[in-house]
């Protein structure tokens, strides 16, 4: 065997909202093998050794004592995730440090959880990278990642699964805050205001600078080399929620 064949393969980068990557607080390695990878269990059901997220960033801030360590303050529509870069992710620490908010950012990463001493557990991601985009790109991901988000859902209603009872164990059986999260989501694609949208940064040198009709959602997880490594199918189209067979009434009292 080929030491090709011996490399790890590098794993799939699951679209995850802000409201269930913050709930994956269970993390678990599959074998003993210190190289093995850590997994974070998504309260839907499925293992992510890495995620895709597409949102604004709001704030950065070097959050380092001596060496520099930026903190990316990014929000989607279901709130907000926090991301970490340092020395050993030197690509996305500059781009964080010359970033201009607001921005939407296509992040590529890891996720990490740390425990409080207040008994809490906090879930962030450390960016293997980070890339401008516009707010096209991000509508997409919105669509895209709704979509595999009820596809989880889906799964969750199904007698098999071995991470889906995995989930139950962990996090209990209600999955309704994640259905929540989808109508919201998709819902806001139709409420974006002008205030809300952050410029291309065309006129500002310091931010980086995104040609629209160059970027797709599979080139924000980090270039076209690693699109099969992604979970994603075909980019949807625009769609409303009742497309998606989502019921976006308020229940009646």
């Amino acid at each position: 065997m080929s030491q090709q064949d011996q490399a790890p393969q590098r794993e799939l980068a699951h679209r995850v909202f802000a409201r269930e990557f913050n709930d994956a607080t269970h993390t678990f390695r599959e074998s003993d093998d210190d190289r093995a990878p850590v997994y974070a269990l998504l309260p839907t059901g499925a293992k992510a050794n890495r995620v895709f997220i597409v949102g604004t960033v709001t704030e950065t801030n070097d959050v380092g004592s001596d060496d520099e360590y930026w903190q990316g303050r990014i929000v989607d529509p279901t709130g907000t995730v926090f991301v970490y870069a340092g020395q050993y992710q030197p690509d996305a620490a500059a781009l964080l440090r010359e970033l201009d908010p607001p921005a939407f950012v296509a992040v590529v990463g890891k996720p990490r959880t740390y425990d409080t001493d207040d008994g809490e557990t906090n879930v962030s991601l450390r960016p293997e990278h980070i890339t401008v985009v516009d707010e096209a790109t991000r509508n997409r991901w919105v669509a895209e990642t709704a979509q595999q988000t009820l596809d989880r859902l889906e799964a969750v209603n199904t007698p098999s699964g071995q991470y889906v009872e995995l989930a139950r164990q962990q996090y209990g059986s209600t999955v309704d805050p994640y259905r929540q999260a989808v109508i919201e989501a998709v819902e806001s694609l139709d409420s974006v205001t002008d205030q809300q949208r952050p410029g291309d940064g065309a006129d500002d040198p310091d931010t980086p600078a995104t040609d629209p009709s160059d970027v797709t959602t599979s080139d924000a997880e980090a270039g076209s080399q690693e699109a099969e490594n992604t979970d994603d199918d075909e980019p949807l189209g625009e769609f409303e929620s009742d497309e998606l067979g989502l019921d976006t009434t308020d229940p009646q009292s």
